[in-house]
């Protein structure tokens, strides 16, 4: 049945098949030579307009490198041509999944090719937007996976799913776009508010007006968050990764974020100290499957704004040993003491597949600062540097691919 599959996957559409994020990413990752695959992918398209295949990847090429708007109309080109695109991973002989993606950058989506970049699954890419009307044109698959991601630009995509996906006939996972859509910071933050074992800061959005009010001293933090005081966090409505976050100490500093943005709409919440007893920072990334929880990476930083490459975590010994024995202990300490926190993560947000950014605070809560379905998740740090993170990326990587094949079998039982 499986190459029988394979077969009907290469017949759809020979010139439909991407090479994909995943090894794009990990050639310049690993500081590789992308050139002469940039070369081949110009070469195709200058000979093969019709080409969507290289165009897509010639997005992933500029998107990695930090060239957006070129990217973007990379994939545009791809986009207008056609909507369907294969990935085959290594033999290219396991399930077909189907997965439900929407034009963006690499935060549009679930990185599900990264998930799956070591299995020998057929990735089924089909493109979606808020003018599709039906899903009756989708290739034969035998599971479905909902990767569009929140964010301003996909949320009436995402209500657009929801209609589309109604008792969908075959399996499927994340089908709960709404609840996708709801994972906006203030929509996060008023999720776990009376939730006793975590902290989500009180996040509001504010239009830019209310900012400058601010700013001027014509209000103060604690009108617009009960009990808040400087310093605080401002970041625009639709960023992720820290882009243009900044920690506001009083109005002065205020007045000079908004003369440096151009964004109409932000938010804003008060600034926890999550400091340890060394003055670092510690920031966990936590990917949940089915309920389980599953360390993906810990990373430690002298600074607020903590971020895993800049943390510097390859130039330090001490910080990378924290990490692994976080993440070799992870499951009997870790996960324990948070126990409760995960089983309301899991229930609250009522989702098969997301992850978190958190950390620990003094009085045993989870510092929540995230809850998203598109966060990077990858094993592409140097086994070197980093060898205790394949063990821990694997039992990861096996419980997702685990997932979708326990959604798989009843619908092969009863054929």
């Amino acid at each position: 049945m499986l190459k029988t599959a394979t077969v009907q996957c290469e017949a759809e559409s020979a010139q439909g098949f991407i090479i994909g994020k995943a090894p794009i990413v990990r050639c310049l990752y690993e500081g590789r030579d992308i050139t002469p695959l940039w070369n081949e992918l110009m070469a195709r398209v200058s000979a093969d307009t019709s080409d969507a295949a290289a165009f897509l990847d010639l997005s992933a090429i500029l998107h990695t490198l930090g060239h957006a708007e070129k990217a973007a109309l990379a994939q545009t080109a791809a986009l207008d041509i056609g909507r369907n695109f294969w990935i085959r991973n290594g033999r290219g002989t396991g399930p077909r999944i189907l997965v439900f993606v929407t034009a963006g950058d690499f935060m549009a989506n679930t990185p599900i090719e990264f998930l799956l970049e070591g299995s020998d699954a057929n990735l089924l890419l089909h493109y979606v937007d808020c003018a599709t009307t039906d899903l009756s044109d989708v290739p034969h698959h035998d599971v479905a996976f909902v990767a569009i991601g929140e964010s301003p630009a996909n949320r009436p995509v995402l209500e657009t799913l929801q209609r589309l996906l109604t008792a969908w006939p075959r399996p499927i996972m994340n089908n709960a776009p709404l609840r996708i859509a709801g994972l906006t910071r203030d929509g996060v933050s008023r999720t776990f508010a009376d939730e006793p074992s975590i902290l989500a800061p009180t996040t509001v959005g504010l239009p830019r007006e209310t900012l400058a009010e601010m700013a001027a001293n014509e209000l103060a933090p604690g009108s617009v968050i009960a009990g808040a005081n400087y310093p605080i966090i401002v970041r625009p409505v639709g960023t992720h990764a820290g882009h243009s976050m900044e920690k506001i100490s009083n109005e002065a500093e205020l007045a000079r974020y908004l003369t440096a943005r151009s964004e109409a709409n932000y938010y804003v919440s008060p600034f926890i100290d999550y400091s340890g007893p060394d003055g670092k920072f510690r920031k966990q990334r936590i990917a949940f499957i089915d309920g389980k929880a599953f360390a993906s990476h810990l990373a430690v930083s002298d600074h607020w704004m903590v971020h895993y490459l800049s943390a510097g975590m390859g130039k330090y010994a001490d910080r990378r040993a924290e990490e692994a024995t976080w993440m070799q202990d992870f499951d009997c300490e870790f996960a324990v003491r948070h126990a409760q926190a995960f089983a309301a993560l899991h229930r609250r947000l009522g989702l098969d597949y997301f992850a978190i950014d958190c950390a620990e605070l003094p009085d045993g809560r989870l510092l929540l600062f995230e809850a998203d379905v598109a966060m990077i998740v990858h094993s592409m740090d140097s086994d070197v540097t980093f060898p205790y993170k394949k063990h821990a990326m694997r039992k990861l990587f096996g419980a997702f691919e685990d997932a979708l094949q326990r959604r798989i079998e009843p619908m092969i039982s009863a054929a």
